[in-house]
């Protein structure tokens, strides 16, 4: 079993909460992560008809059967019990009763909202960190390896062929959540989309330009790419704006939380395959950007990221807001340390001024620099950029 760096912040919540609530993709490993903090709480499967119809119909019987350390898995699938949690725990008034886990985020996070605030630790939980695989002896080889295998746990787990893991789990996703999520009645088209959302990873999001192509509308398009963020298969980076020049760029660029799954749907199953595609570059920032981004969600903390480009296309791929300061850095998928790299990061720091800027390069070489204005770092080591 692969150590989650999680298990730690979770535990602690238990301590300090009646409820936590662990988000995140299928098979990111949410259930295993419950049970190996707490293996001797009781199991119970929403997504099966009889716990769920039971749940459903009998509410009261149903928690006060299952009390006093209980993991309920899928619990979004039955929004319902939500007010009787809140009724019992606070009746009871014990710490550390429930795990729930749910791998619709939104809805989940809407239930939660409304009936559970102030009584609920909340996590969120993504496919395994580059840290994770290596202290489990995962580690990909090569920096594409690392792009093209994504870091969903079964993968490495089990042994498994990305090219067998992936199609199954889109297959999976697109028959099952997608209809329990919105009635979308052409699942081809919608698999063409999913696509086409692959292909524009870590660009800035164009409905107008994507509608076009696929023939669909805005309005569609804007509730479709709603779908897939709220089952944790992409997300939205926001710009930054603040005191800065308003003659930015203001609509959100698009990445997926896994590479793995974006190189499937663009058919990259090799790493010669990788390296010749159009895409190379922006999949490598967006598993670097993910990666990045575990470090905070492991801890509890939601990671405050965002990018930068103003009217003349200057770019800065990832900026991490931490109090007072920002880290600026930059991520190239390029072996060789080119200064070409940082070209935008002084610049950069002369805009931000008098916000004091931390500059770093990411890079998918294998030596580590420390230059006068910024930190160039090796892919397997851009931690050191949130850590610092």
């Amino acid at each position: 079993m692969i150590q989650r760096q999680m298990a730690a912040k979770a535990g602690a919540l238990l301590e300090k909460y009646p409820l936590i609530a662990i988000s995140g993709p299928r098979q990111s490993g949410k259930t295993t992560l419950a049970k190996l903090i707490r293996p001797e709480y009781r199991y119970v499967n929403l997504e099966l008809e009889e716990n769920r119809s039971f749940a459903a119909e009998d509410p009261h019987h149903f928690l006060q059967k299952y009390q006093g350390g209980v993991i309920l898995d899928e619990v979004q699938n039955v929004p319902s019990l939500f007010p009787y949690l809140k009724h019992y725990t606070d009746e009871r008034g014990r710490t550390g009763e429930y795990i729930l886990t749910g791998s619709q985020h939104f809805l989940l996070l809407e239930k939660i909202t409304q009936s559970l605030a102030g009584r609920v630790g909340l996590l969120q939980l993504l496919p395994l960190s580059l840290q994770e695989m290596q202290t489990a002896g995962q580690k990909p080889a090569t920096s594409e390896l690392f792009v093209l295998n994504g870091c969903y746990p079964r993968i490495f787990d089990k042994n498994m062929a990305p090219s067998d893991f992936f199609p199954s789990y889109i297959s999976t996703y697109v028959e099952r959540d997608v209809r329990q999520i919105i009635n979308v009645n052409d699942l081809r088209l919608f698999r063409q989309f999913l696509v086409a959302c692959a292909g524009r990873v870590g660009q800035v999001v164009n409905f107008h330009s994507m509608g076009s192509i696929l023939g669909i509308d805005s309005k569609t398009l804007k509730s479709w790419l709603g779908i897939l963020e709220a089952s944790f298969i992409t997300y939205l980076l926001p710009p930054y704006h603040r005191n800065f020049d308003k003659r930015i760029i203001k609509s959100p660029k698009l990445y997926f939380y896994d590479t793995g799954l974006a190189c499937s749907l663009l058919n990259i199953l090799t790493e010669d395959q990788l390296d010749a595609h159009f895409a190379k570059g922006a999949l490598f920032e967006n598993a670097i950007i993910n990666d990045l981004m575990k470090q905070y969600l492991n801890i509890g903390q939601p990671p405050a990221f965002y990018f930068w480009q103003d009217s003349n296309q200057k770019e800065i791929d990832l900026l991490i807001e931490t109090g007072a300061q920002l880290k600026a850095i930059e991520i190239k998928a390029g072996k060789t340390f080119n200064t070409e790299f940082a070209k935008n990061l002084s610049g950069f720091q002369e805009t931000a001024s008098p916000t004091k800027v931390q500059s770093y390069v990411v890079y998918g070489g294998q030596e580590g620099q420390q230059r006068e204005k910024y930190t160039v770092l090796p892919w397997d080591e851009a931690v050191t950029a949130v850590t610092a």
